[in-house]
C-alpha cells in the first residue's frame, strides 16, 4: 500500500499553488499550472513511494498561514520543515538558494559561485527550474547575468510581482543585485 501526500491547493495574489505535506513537513509549495506539473508531481510521488491526496495537515495550515504573511509584508523569511526530494546536487543548490536575502538576487553565476562550482551555470539553472517548493525557497530571486528576469515556473509576471513585494527595484531590468 502506498503512502500519502496530503495536497491542497492555494491562491496566491501571483497565481495558484500546491501545497503538499508529507509526514508533516513540505515537500510541495508549486505553481499548480506550470510546464513542468507532470515531471515535478512524478518525480515526489516516486521517490516517497505515495500518492497525492487532496486533504489537509498541520504543516499545509502553517504553510498557508506564512504566506498570507509574506503577501501581506508580514513575513520574510519562512520557519517551515521541509522535505527536498531531488538528486544531490539539487538539494546543494535549493539549500543555498534559502540563503538568498529576502529582496535580494543573485544571477545563476553568482549561485554556482556559492556552491563552490562556477562552470556549473546550466545544471543549476535546472536545479533552480526542478525547485518544487517555490517562493519558500526562493527561485524567484535568480535572474540572467545581464539582471533580466529569465526563466520561472510561474511565469515572469509572477516573478516580476514577487521581486517588486520584496522591494527589488524593477524598471525592465534588475538594478538591485547583492
Amino acid at each position: 500500500m502506498k503512502e500519502c501526500i496530503n495536497i491542497q491547493f492555494y491562491k496566491t495574489p501571483v497565481g495558484e499553488l500546491i501545497l503538499g505535506s508529507y509526514q508533516n513537513k513540505i515537500c510541495l509549495a508549486d505553481w499548480r499550472f506550470r510546464k513542468m506539473r507532470n515531471t515535478i508531481d512524478t518525480r515526489i510521488c516516486k521517490k516517497l513511494n505515495a500518492v497525492f491526496i487532496e486533504n489537509t495537515s498541520d504543516i499545509i495550515e502553517k504553510t498557508k498561514e506564512q504566506l498570507h504573511e509574506y503577501f501581506a509584508k508580514k513575513r520574510t523569511k519562512f520557519d517551515l520543515d521541509l522535505l527536498l526530494i531531488g538528486t544531490d546536487f539539487q538539494k546543494q543548490v535549493w539549500l543555498e538558494l534559502q540563503k538568498i536575502p529576502f529582496g535580494k538576487t543573485y544571477s545563476y553565476l553568482e549561485l554556482s559561485k556559492k556552491i563552490n562550482n562556477e562552470k556549473a551555470v546550466r545544471a543549476v539553472a535546472s536545479a533552480n527550474g526542478a525547485n518544487a517548493i517555490s517562493i519558500i525557497i526562493p527561485c524567484h530571486r535568480i535572474v540572467g547575468s545581464n539582471g533580466k528576469l529569465v526563466g520561472y515556473a510561474g511565469g515572469i509576471p509572477a516573478k516580476k510581482k514577487l521581486l517588486e513585494l520584496e522591494g527589488v527595484c524593477i524598471n525592465n531590468q534588475l538594478r538591485l543585485f547583492v
